[in-house]
């Protein structure tokens, strides 16, 4: 049943259409072929009365919605699909009302027309609908005027009861199933759209996001940021197939970012073979440094071993500041010294080890072991006392 669901909201589909397009032409295909499936029983029903005409109008709405559908299905046209199905929707459950003579005799059989109006809003949009709405309320004021000068047709009581019923159930029914099938793949989609955001920020710069902060900008007094990069990527890239450089970098960066999960620490972004990730933002904590020294060993033991890959990782702790930064494509970004300090300390640091600043060999605390390196010329601050993380203490 589902594959032919969606074989069905595939029909008019084409690679141009957003989700959005491509939702409301699905849902618009579903309801139209609901619709004849119900319509042969009215169709049916009338002919046996001795109704041709009554009989006819339904079969006229299924014969043009079935050579409709094949069109679309053809031509890819959702503007005249959606035209014809709205206009028919709306005038042809009036005209049966007035072929069978008035609201009574045709067992409220307009209730159908509610639907032109309501699909347009599930098609079209709010502003499309309003015109339909409004046909709708004239046929309608139209038909009540027209009701003393109607002529009904005689139908055995029993069979207006079951027409009443059969037309409140059938709009029903096809309204429910339609708006159901509409609301579930809108939330999928929400679902999907919320994931992707959450793969580029935050999640509590992203609910910020979503209230239309103009400018979201933060400082953090303490944070702790590690820069990684794959030693010699560049040359070993160039000798291998691209789909398996590519598949590598997945392999490897994936693996950090099961490491930054587990610890509750802020994936900053990738550039080339060098990965970014941070602790103490967006939201703050007391053992942002120790997180990312925890993570920086277990990125080593991750490469270890794998295609002979080396990493080399540098740390530092102190104020940052973070922000969202574009329009069309955001990107949560880190700046200052610490940042910067970050990344010399990976540059200039050694193959296979991890790099950090006296700051951070100051907060170790025992928990961590380290040996210190001498000083190193760094660009931009001149030498500096560096340290090599060796291990977890006792």
């Amino acid at each position: 049943m589902a594959s032919i669901v969606e074989r069905l909201a595939s029909i008019g589909a084409i690679e141009d259409d957003t989700e959005d397009e491509r939702l409301r032409k699905a849902t618009l295909t579903i309801s139209t072929v609901l619709v004849c499936l119900l319509t042969p029983a009215w169709v049916v029903t009338y002919f046996a009365l001795g109704l041709p005409l009554a009989a006819s109008i339904p079969l006229g709405y299924l014969a043009i919605s079935v050579v409709s559908l094949a069109a679309f299905a053809r031509t890819k046209r959702y503007r005249v699909f959606r035209l014809a199905q709205l206009a028919l929707t709306l005038v042809l459950p009036f005209a049966l009302q007035w072929s069978l003579g008035g609201f009574m005799a045709s067992s409220g059989v307009c209730l159908w027309a509610l639907m032109s109006p309501m699909g347009a809003l599930v098609f079209a949009g709010t502003r499309e609908a309003v015109p339909w709405f409004a046909l709708y309320l004239a046929l309608l004021a139209l038909s009540t005027a027209l009701e003393p000068f109607m002529d009904p047709v005689v139908i055995p009581e029993w069979v207006q009861v079951a027409f009443f019923t059969g037309n409140v159930a059938g709009v029903s029914l096809t309204a429910y199933l339609s708006l159901q099938y509409f609301v579930r793949e809108r939330e999928r989609e929400h679902e999907r759209s919320e994931r992707l955001l959450l793969n580029v920020l935050p999640a509590p710069v992203a609910r910020r996001l979503k209230l239309r902060e103009e400018v979201i900008a933060d400082r953090y007094a303490e944070a702790t940021v590690l820069f990684a990069d794959i030693v010699g990527f560049t040359l070993l890239s160039a000798n291998l197939p691209p789909e398996r450089v590519v598949e590598l970098l997945d392999e490897v960066f994936s693996s950090f970012d099961r490491l930054a999960d587990e610890r509750g620490l802020e994936k900053i972004k990738t550039i080339g073979d060098a990965y970014m990730v941070a602790g103490g933002i967006p939201v703050p904590r007391d053992d942002h440094c120790e997180a990312v020294l925890d993570m920086a060993i277990a990125m080593l033991d991750v490469v270890r071993g794998r295609d002979g890959l080396e990493l080399r990782i540098g740390v530092d702790t102190g104020p940052v500041v973070a922000g969202v930064i574009g329009r069309r494509r955001f990107i949560y970004d880190l700046w200052g010294d610490t940042v910067n300090t970050a990344s010399r300390m990976e540059s200039h640091g050694v193959p296979g080890k991890i790099q950090i600043t006296e700051r951070v060999a100051g907060r170790l605390d025992g928990r961590y072991l380290s040996e210190p390196r001498g000083e190193i010329e760094i660009k931009g601050k001149g030498p500096m006392p560096v340290f090599l993380l060796s291990g977890r203490g006792a």
